[in-house]
């Protein structure tokens, strides 16, 4: 039975999509068809959370370990398997299932600066109509009772922005020379050399040079009822279910068609002043994370 050689752990939203649908390219390597199965986190069923997207794991995630299992039926004799969920990271239950079960496994991690990532994630939860809250301030200020409340942990932006504590669990874990730490301004500056060094590290052929784009990027809409229409579907299919089901699609990708071309903006820039405020409360993670890692952080530390 084939099972991962290697994960991509996370940070959320630092560039594992797009490393996922890169790297999935090469001949060597096989992905997981599903990007986020979310396994080793939710291993079992998984609980239903307040807030939303409370029941997404039940829903989502493939937590049943002959589920797991068949996502990787499909890897052909020499190649190596992978997946990419960025729960894990943020998961010491998670590093230590992986480590008690494939402990030869090699870790991959890209971060971004932390400040900058949790304005993205927020962002990102705007664009889905998940956040609640208009402002980001607002929405870092109602961290702590989500927190208590037990809301899932893609809503804790503040939070999953210190990295020192959540990549030591998996130092502690594993080797280092089975986990290799990307960071963002990797991926954004250098991608090619990046590439070529993880193609390395997973011991496939570095002379591989797959097409590169970006993924998941954040987009808000300007219109939300557009966007609903455009990307549920089923809602068309109930105003509309007088009309014949071809026209019915017409009107799904038209609608779809306007979305992508003409309703999506990019979000604004993080205001200085939150960033600044923000960046000085990560100052101690970020110091300890460079020694950690080995790398010169100080430009995080900057004003922006």
């Amino acid at each position: 039975m084939k099972l991962p050689d290697f994960f991509v752990i996370g940070a959320p939203k630092a560039g594992t999509t797009a490393l996922f649908h890169t790297i999935r390219q090469h001949p060597g390597i096989y992905m997981s068809p599903v990007k986020e199965p979310h396994f080793f986190t939710w291993e079992g069923r998984p609980p239903v959370y307040p807030g939303p997207l409370g029941t997404y794991p039940q829903r989502y995630a493939v937590w049943e370990p002959h589920r797991y299992a068949q996502l990787f039926a499909a890897a052909t004799e020499g190649q190596i398997a992978g997946e990419a969920s960025p729960t894990y990271l943020d998961s010491p239950l998670a590093a230590g299932r992986i480590r008690k079960s494939l402990p030869r496994s090699r870790i991959v991690v890209i971060l971004r600066q932390p400040a900058e990532r949790a304005y993205s994630n927020y962002q990102q939860m705007r664009q889905y109509a998940l956040e609640r809250k208009s402002s980001f301030t607002a929405a870092l200020a109602a961290e702590e009772q989500r927190r208590n409340d037990g809301w899932l942990s893609w809503f804790f932006y503040r939070k999953n922005g210190f990295y020192h504590p959540q990549l030591s669990v998996w130092c502690d874990l594993f080797p280092r020379e089975q986990i290799r730490v990307y960071l963002y301004e990797d991926w954004r500056e250098k991608p090619r050399e990046m590439i070529r060094d993880l193609f390395d590290f997973l011991e496939v052929d570095p002379g591989f040079s797959p097409a590169i784009s970006r993924r998941n990027v954040t987009l808000l809409p300007r219109s939300r009822r557009l966007y609903r229409w455009a990307n549920h579907p089923e809602s068309i299919e109930q105003r509309a279910s007088f009309l014949p089901a071809p026209a019915r699609r017409i009107m799904v990708a038209t609608l779809r068609g306007i979305d992508g071309r003409v309703n999506r903006r990019p979000p604004p820039p993080l205001a200085p002043e939150i960033h600044a405020g923000l960046t000085a409360g990560y100052r101690e993670d970020i110091l300890n994370l460079q020694d950690l890692i080995g790398r010169d952080l100080t430009h995080w530390l900057k004003s922006r």
